[in-house]
């Protein structure tokens, strides 16, 4: 475990700020965006990143190498297995490549103006297959679980090294998710939770999913599951993934 934390923190810090700091869109979709994704593919953690600093949830379905569940449904929707592909139902949109999705989400769901960091595409590209060495085939290899009856729901940012262990182990069994974005809006929340908790610090957040987990919970700390088959939710990475291999492991 702890080698698996810090090839997931050399991840985070490649991507520096990326998919952290997030700006809640301007005009929030009211059903779901729909996304085909594999958790370490780079071209897929654009858009992840895009996600998180526009403050949108995300119905995940999960593509590893070799899967079953989600693979042939996107190919017979899409015509090829390539990823990621985006399902707007809010506008009827769907579409492949990352970057053109990246540009999409900001153009229909931000202030329209694309950030400067994202029109230097090639360079966030190849940032993120930086990204993805230190992680080896994690995230990529099919090994499918059961599948739930009613979605999970994950409170997360796109560049948590906590959060990235939980989403490779989701994607790897094939479970689809609700990722509920929880980046950071507000300087007193780059403080680490311990910190916090002994400064007694509680950051009244801009963005509503960190504000209902601390309604919930009555604390914040990405990861965070909720299944709704169980009536469980719990922080934790090492939890989580104990939680996911004794109740939805094969």
């Amino acid at each position: 475990m702890p080698f698996n934390t810090a090839t997931s923190l050399i991840s985070t810090l490649i991507r520096t700020s990326n998919g952290i700091q997030s700006t809640p869109a301007a005009d929030k979709p009211v059903e779901l965006l729909q996304l085909y994704d594999i958790e370490n593919c780079p071209y897929c953690r654009l858009v992840r990143e895009a996600l998180t600093e526009l403050d949108l949830d995300a119905l995940i379905l999960p593509c590893p190498k070799n899967g079953q569940r989600f693979r042939p449904e996107l190919v017979e929707r899409g015509g090829k297995a390539q990823f990621p592909y985006l399902i707007d139902p809010n506008t009827g949109v769907e579409m492949y490549e990352s970057l053109e999705i990246v540009a999409y989400l900001f153009e229909t769901y931000g202030s329209g103006d694309l950030p400067l960091k994202w029109k230097l595409g090639s360079l966030q590209t190849f940032g993120s297959m930086l990204a993805s060495a230190p992680r080896l085939s994690r995230g990529m290899q099919a090994m499918p679980g059961k599948a739930p009856a009613e979605l999970l729901e994950l409170y997360s940012f796109e560049s948590s090294p906590y959060a990235r262990l939980v989403r490779e182990k989701l994607c790897e069994m094939e479970i689809p998710y609700i990722v509920r974005n929880c980046g950071r809006s507000m300087l007193s929340e780059w403080l680490l939770p311990p910190v916090r908790s002994a400064l007694n610090i509680t950051p009244p957040s801009e963005l509503e999913n960190r504000r209902h987990l601390l309604a919930r919970e009555g604390k914040l700390s990405i990861p965070y599951l909720f299944d709704p088959n169980t009536d469980s939710g719990m922080f934790e990475s090492a939890d989580i993934l104990d939680y996911l291999q004794r109740c939805y492991a094969p």
